[in-house]
């Protein structure tokens, strides 16, 4: 097993470059700032292959063992933060207004700097590591971009690997599942036109809200109605823009909203039955709907070997009973998924313990969990890449 106390020695660095991340937010692709921290420290571990500007502001860094030659694998970390106000009251809290990293991001990026000081260092495996860190996760484009511009080819990188803090899992404790871990993403608007007109007449139009309502409850029926059970299916909406007086009931109403799925043929019917859904009913009240549908990320699917190579590194680390290989896919998504279209890889969960949930403005990653997050990615280099 990996020598744990090694990683619990580099904690207090680290979680200091977690902290200063964390006061420090950015957005999407506009992470000039925490960019050139990543550049800086990756320089100062004596690693000389650092290229900038990869989709717009990623980093990518080249360390290549003394074992001898050999294959190339890719490391992620994402850098984005979100458009939140922190309430977490940590003295290490946010100085960007209406901006946090509320998704640990923070300590996905510190993590993967500390794997890269110590391997760096070490350097007790064959072939290469290819530290990737990524902007605009949050944006669900970063990944995709990153492949895009050719990444994986210009750099050689044949697996690829992530990781992702998971409050309520224990600090030590590991996650992952070969196939789906987190379902595709698809975004929708719905317009339904009818005819406005003044409050107190009703019968003299035809009111969309009205109409809304009844799609909204209407599309909840494709999810316990009309899709098996245990074949994943959400249909949220989040967005209702109508008139914007008392007493105006107007032409038009907005429905926004996203579909999550586990299943290509889950995800066709959701596409085709949303817009079958709501024009039926909006035609049945004299309206009429324009949908606009947009498929964004796909489904996060961990390859097989890749999550055998996955599973020995954290077992190596935490030992058997620390790593559950069988846990269940979640219905969030992730751009990660973009990468491992492009190479076989998988991403696994770590342990975050009983902290607010991501996406939460009292959310802030706990440094615990950092010498864990480390450990996992140099066992995962030594154990794919053996010397």
């Amino acid at each position: 097993m990996q020598k744990f106390e090694s990683f619990r020695e580099m904690q207090p660095e680290v979680a200091e470059w977690r902290r200063h991340l964390h006061q420090h937010p950015e957005l999407d692709y506009r992470l000039h700032n925490t960019a050139s921290f990543v550049a800086e420290k990756l320089a100062s571990f004596g690693i000389n292959h650092i290229e900038t500007g990869i989709a717009e502001t990623g980093v990518v860094a080249l360390i290549q063992g003394e074992g001898g030659d050999g294959p190339t694998i890719g490391l992620r970390a994402d850098m984005d933060a979100l458009p939140i106000a922190e309430a977490s009251n940590k003295p290490w809290s946010s100085r960007a207004p209406g901006k946090m990293h509320a998704c640990g991001h923070d300590g996905h990026t510190a993590m993967l700097l500390g794997a890269a000081k110590h391997l760096a260092k070490t350097r007790n495996f064959k072939g290469t590591v290819a530290l990737i860190f990524q902007p605009a996760e949050e944006d669900g484009r970063g990944g995709q971009k990153m492949v895009q511009e050719g990444m994986m080819d210009r750099f050689g990188i044949s697996q690829v690997f992530g990781m992702h803090n998971s409050p309520g899992l224990d600090v030590g404790k590991f996650a992952i599942v070969d196939g789906p871990l987190l379902a595709a993403l698809d975004e929708f608007d719905i317009t339904i036109r009818g005819r406005g007109g003044h409050a107190a007449i009703p019968h003299l139009t035809i009111d969309p809200v009205v109409i809304g309502a009844q799609i909204i409850l209407g599309l909840q029926t494709l999810v316990s109605r009309y899709t098996d059970p245990t074949e994943s299916l959400v249909i949220s909406i989040t967005k209702l823009s109508a008139a914007q007086a008392y007493n105006i009931i107007p032409d038009t109403v907005e429905l926004s909203g996203t579909v999550r799925t586990l299943l290509p043929s889950i995800r066709d019917f959701a596409e085709h039955q949303i817009f079958a859904s709501a024009r039926g009913i909006a035609q049945g009240f004299g309206a009429d709907v324009e949908l606009k549908y947009r498929r964004l990320e796909p489904m996060t699917i961990n390859h097989t070997e890749e999550t055998d190579l996955a599973v020995a590194a954290a077992r190596n680390l935490v030992g058997k009973g620390a790593v559950n290989d069988k846990v269940k896919p979640l219905m969030g998504s992730e751009d990660f998924a973009y990468m491992l279209e492009a190479r076989p890889g998988a991403m696994i969960w770590l342990g975050n313990g009983p902290t607010a949930t991501v996406h939460n403005s009292a959310y802030d990653f706990n440094d615990e969990a950092l010498p864990y997050g480390i450990g996992y990615w140099v066992s995962l280099v030594e154990t794919t890449l053996a010397a």
